[in-house]
């Protein structure tokens, strides 16, 4: 059975992420997560490992329920043994086969953890400049929840480290306060010196959306994300073709899987750009074809990281990098843990790179 990845075991360990401070979110307020790295492990070959992550985010993922490390276990043991075509595109059709969509952050573990596995356990889940340090990625600096002094110490280290595109979660505090860090940037840097952009994550109302909407079109912004709450597509509609500031859908994709059914929204909305999260959308071969969708209806995207650990982060900063990127991306998330597993991402002025360092799986999960 030449170019076949044969009997493969499947396995998995839950893993607390502890972050270095409060990172409040319109749902609450984070200080720990649980991720699951998945392991797979042909019995031909026992040397090579290869590594994936499921790690849904509370209160936003459809596969965070009460009951998901029983299905996570459940399917481990359901596909151990089985064997799958040594290609990438029948690594995602085996994935998309044998996992249920109502699980998107599995799908994306297997994916990874297969594709890594069918590259020799290197951690290389694609074959690209990116992965041999030859070529380095613009991500944007995330300023997170809080009250304006701990917002604004942000914005300044952000500012202070290189950053030439910043993104700010709003709809914590006072609306007036948040316009005035936008005014703080404003006044240091313009906008061909520092791109800004805004992420509501669903926090502003329907009747107030879009007079909110031109107040921070003031301030000379690149996009906002999610205005309002997923769901209410001809209110979003709506505020797409009305807004004088672009709009990108996040949390509106989630949970959409058909085909069909994505051409449908994106030319419903007609949004200016869409937010791409790979755990939360199904992995690798649904985010394609997202984006072959919306390159195809002139909508431009970015991808972003949910809080996974290194290993998640990786396997997204390299899918990102089959793509030819102008736009920065939402990539900086692994600084964000006391403990996460060293690999060799690394960020410098505005930019993740995959540097010279040692992967700490082993040691972090033995």
């Amino acid at each position: 059975m030449e170019g076949v990845l044969k009997d493969i075991q499947f396995s998995y360990q839950p893993y607390l992420l502890k972050f270095k401070f409060d990172a409040g979110t319109s749902r609450g307020v984070l200080k720990e997560k649980v991720s699951y790295i998945l392991k797979a492990v042909s019995k031909h070959n026992p040397e090579v490992i290869g590594w994936g992550e499921a790690a849904p985010l509370s209160k936003l993922s459809i596969d965070d329920v009460h009951n998901f490390e029983e299905v996570l276990e459940g399917t481990v043991k359901k596909l151990s043994g089985m064997s799958v075509m040594d290609s990438e595109s029948e690594v995602l059709e085996w994935v998309k086969t044998n996992i249920s969509e109502n699980f998107p952050s599995i799908h994306f573990a297997f994916e990874t953890a297969l594709l890594d596995l069918l590259h020799g356990g290197k951690k290389m889940i694609f074959d690209t400049p990116f992965f041999h340090s030859e070529k380095a990625m613009p991500i944007n600096g995330l300023i997170w929840m809080g009250d304006r002094e701990f917002m604004l110490d942000q914005i300044d280290k952000k500012l202070a480290e290189g950053y030439s595109c910043i993104k700010m979660k709003i709809g914590a505090i006072d609306f007036d306060q948040e316009c005035d860090l936008l005014g703080y940037i404003r006044k240091r840097f313009g906008a061909e010196k520092v791109t800004l952009r805004v992420d509501a994550n669903g926090a502003f109302s329907t009747k107030e959306a879009l007079e909110k909407l031109k107040t921070l079109h003031e301030f000379d912004l690149h996009s906002i994300e999610q205005p309002i709450k997923q769901g209410q597509l001809p209110e979003m509609e709506s505020l797409c073709r009305l807004s004088p500031l672009p709009i990108a859908l996040d949390e509106e994709l989630i949970g959409i899987h058909n085909f069909e059914e994505k051409r449908r929204l994106l030319e419903t909305i007609r949004p200016q750009y869409i937010i791409l999260k790979p755990t939360l959308l199904g992995g690798i071969g649904s985010s394609r074809e997202w984006i072959g969708l919306a390159e195809s209806m002139d909508i431009g995207w970015w991808m972003t990281s949910a809080l996974e650990s290194n290993i998640g982060l990786n396997a997204i900063a390299q899918f990102t990098s089959t793509y030819d990127i102008i736009l920065p991306q939402g990539l900086g998330t692994g600084q964000l843990y006391h403990n996460n597993i060293d690999s060799p991402l690394r960020i410098e002025k505005g930019k993740i790179k995959y540097g010279i360092g040692k992967w700490g799986l082993e040691k972090k999960l033995a």
